[in-house]
């Protein structure tokens, strides 16, 4: 069959090429527009439902709203695992499914059993939300909105009500969460003197101030041939007339609400907060929605934020260059490319020395180009992206790529070297010649292409998230390779037969290139050497073996490589019970300790939570995010550095990571911290007493390994 499809390639050369040409024109213009992440959506298909419910602390919410929703779903269909976190006034419950379990599916089994469930919680609970559809790896920007005259509560406003719908509607942007600034209320403070002179009790004045502002329907009226609808206009935004709202009629007179209680717009109880550079300000994280281009969609909110930021107060500033998701996906795939492109002239070079003909290499370097494109279309295909993974693949794969061209184009012009010394009546045709010699060699290439294939295929096996990240790696490796074959039985003969037919370069080029024949010498020279000593050849590299195990044990184990991402997140997490207002002087302290490292610029700081925000801490717990630039220093000497600093800040325990990092983590084991170690059980006291005891033990060994 293989030479059939040679001798189909020979006879048909102009369709090889035209055939050629239109796959690299069809591939780059795919590659082009494809989805560029930073890695495979590794998230397992996963519903989180989120429960407001005010004034709870942490035990009740676990046992009131937590329990009830976790036994809810638990026995649901293809539910792999359930986790959940507790907070004073949220509950999270974050429901995993089996990895091949269709997300809209899942979210409609957990939207049944929710519904079912939503009745029996307390008075006062919030309706269970589904959180939109996305995943932790999909948070892709840091806004922050800062303004010097601009009040807090009117920057809150503006990022609520212009900033925030501007974005949702911006196409593959799943949610807005925005913390930080005052959130504006209007808030009627009742006097328990009034109330009791005025004989109006809390329930006639809550009905009061629900029923004051609002519009209502009177139908239509049809006069003289025209229909005339009927409203009640009762919404206002005025504090005076919200005051004159009347609560009852007496024999004494009327009461208004104004009477009893005093009105005023403020801010409501903080749960969170934000800042850029250890000032107040208003953080808003955006996050994509699956199977979203991240470099587009970033585009499109910078062009959507340049728009507001005309309709803006002049004072009022918008930073987009906190945290950008993209930032690092252009840095991972720029560095995959120029590895790419390195490769590439490598492998011109070193082809080049051994062959000494630029035809030759032309004709053996057009297999990577082609195999890479044909790889790029079955990514696509399968619905992948391209990102480090799949470049990855690729990368290794350069090298081999032009194994089986080489040697298809190297016993083709060897051949037609040979027939150009022949005398002209035993000459053969020139693609009688190129045919004899791709069959020649055609089961070694075939069977050394399996064998490597073959050694690939076990990441195929891998279930779960390792499946999921490798298996792209291991298509692009093994498509690209397979793709190279195919080049070097169609295309590297049919471009053999055209450019190495030249009788006057045959004859030219008749014996060895100089490299060769030097490297023949020595390796002859070598191989006798060896041969005498056999006996201390294979002991020799029977220790090499040993030493090389011994060392492979010795090493660490990790799942995925330390990325330098470019920013620094940085948890700092004090003691349980400390006020909003304490964290935020503990957080402002840790901006200012970083802020002089001179590699960081800007800070910005979110501390506790905002509303129905699956990054539920407490206000005790702030997270700082710091970019860098690496300029005089080394990454090590950075680090030091910022620990250093970090050293002066009392009372908190920080943990120092990377964005992307953390949100692995937190995918692996529900926490954010590298190493964790979970206790379970019914009584608190001895939870705690227990996790103290690891505490103390974790320390003894941390001092010993130092």
């Amino acid at each position: 069959m293989l030479n059939k499809i040679i001798l189909f390639s020979l006879r048909n050369r102009l369709l090889v090429i035209v055939a050629t040409v239109l796959l690299i024109v069809f591939g780059s213009l795919v590659a082009s527009r494809m989805e560029v992440d930073v890695f495979p959506d590794l998230t397992a298909p996963t519903v989180v439902v989120l429960t407001e419910a005010h004034g709870m602390a942490p035990e009740e919410v676990e046992k009131l709203v937590t329990f009830p929703l976790e036994t809810a779903v638990n026995g649901a269909t293809n539910v792999r695992r359930v986790r959940s976190s507790s907070s004073a006034g949220i509950s999270i419950v974050w429901i995993e499914f089996e990895w091949n379990t269709d997300i809209f599916k899942a979210r409609q089994i957990v939207n049944e059993k929710i519904i079912a469930i939503a009745e029996r919680l307390p008075v006062g609970v919030g309706n269970p939300t589904m959180a939109p559809q996305a995943s932790i790896m999909g948070e892709i920007m840091l806004i922050s909105l800062t303004g010097d005259s601009t009040t807090q509560m009117d920057l809150r406003t503006l990022a609520d009500w212009s900033i925030r719908p501007r974005l949702l509607a911006t196409g593959g942007v799943a949610q807005v969460v925005v913390i930080g600034g005052e959130f504006k209320q209007y808030q009627i403070l009742a006097s328990p003197q009034k109330m009791s002179a005025f004989d109006v009790t809390l329930s006639e004045l809550l009905k009061a101030c629900q029923e004051a502002n609002g519009n209502s329907s009177g139908g239509f009226l049809n006069d003289f041939g025209n229909e005339y609808i009927v409203r009640g206009i009762g919404r206002t935004s005025d504090l005076e007339e919200l005051g004159k709202s009347v609560i009852k009629t007496t024999p004494k007179g009327t009461v208004k609400i104004e009477d009893v209680a005093t009105l005023k717009i403020a801010a409501a109880q903080k749960i969170g907060d934000g800042s850029l550079k250890g000032k107040p300000a208003v953080i808003m994280t955006v996050m994509k929605q699956p199977a979203t281009n991240s470099l587009l969609l970033t585009q499109k909110i910078d062009d959507a934020i340049l728009d507001l930021q005309k309709t803006m107060p002049s004072d009022v500033k918008i930073n987009t260059r906190i945290f950008r998701q993209v930032d690092f996906i252009n840095a991972s795939i720029s560095n995959i490319q120029k590895t790419l492109l390195e490769g590439s002239i490598f492998v011109v070079v070193i082809l080049f020395l051994f062959l000494m003909n630029w035809r030759a290499t032309v004709i053996s370097l057009l297999a990577i180009p082609v195999s890479l494109i044909v790889a790029i279309l079955t990514l696509k295909w399968l619905g992948f992206t391209i990102n480090t993974m799949s470049l990855g693949g690729m990368a290794i794969a350069i090298g081999a790529l032009v194994d089986d061209a080489i040697i298809d184009v190297e016993n083709v012009f060897k051949r037609l070297k040979q027939n150009a010394t022949m005398p002209i009546s035993e000459r053969k045709a020139v693609l009688q010649v190129v045919f004899d010699a791709s069959v020649e060699i055609r089961t070694s290439i075939i069977n050394a292409t399996f064998i490597i294939i073959v050694a690939f295929l076990p990441l195929f096996f891998l279930s779960g998230m390792e499946g999921k990240l490798l298996a792209p790696l291991g298509i692009a490796f093994i498509v690209s390779l397979f793709a190279s074959l195919i080049v070097s039985i169609t295309l590297t003969p049919v471009l053999g037969s055209y450019l190495l037919s030249n009788e006057k370069m045959l004859k030219r080029q008749h014996g060895e290139s100089w490299l060769v024949s030097k490297l023949q010498i020595g390796y002859s020279g070598l191989l006798k050497g060896v041969m005498k000593a056999k006996t201390i050849v294979l002991v020799v590299s029977f220790l090499m073996l040993l030493v090389a195990f011994f060392g492979l044990s010795r090493l660490g184990r990790s799942f995925l490589p330390e990325f330098n991402e470019g920013s620094l997140v940085i948890s700092a997490v004090s003691l349980p019970g400390i006020s909003l207002e304490e964290s935020n002087k503990i957080g402002s302290h840790v901006e200012q300790e970083l802020l002089k490292v001179p590699e960081i610029q800007i800070t910005t700081r979110r501390t506790g939570r905002a509303e129905l925000d699956e990054h539920a801490q407490g206000v005790n717990a702030a997270e700082i995010d710091a970019p860098f630039i690496l300029k005089d220093r080394s990454r090590s000497e950075f680090m030091a550095d910022v620990r250093k600093h970090l050293a002066n800040v009392s009372g908190v325990n920080i943990t120092i990571g990377q964005p992307i990092g953390h949100r692995i983590d937190h995918m692996l084991s529900g926490t954010r911290a590298n190493i964790a170690i979970k206790i379970f059980g019914t009584d608190l006291a001895k939870l705690f007493s227990l996790s103290n005891e690891i505490k103390t033990a974790i320390t003894l060994i941390l001092v010993l390994w130092i």
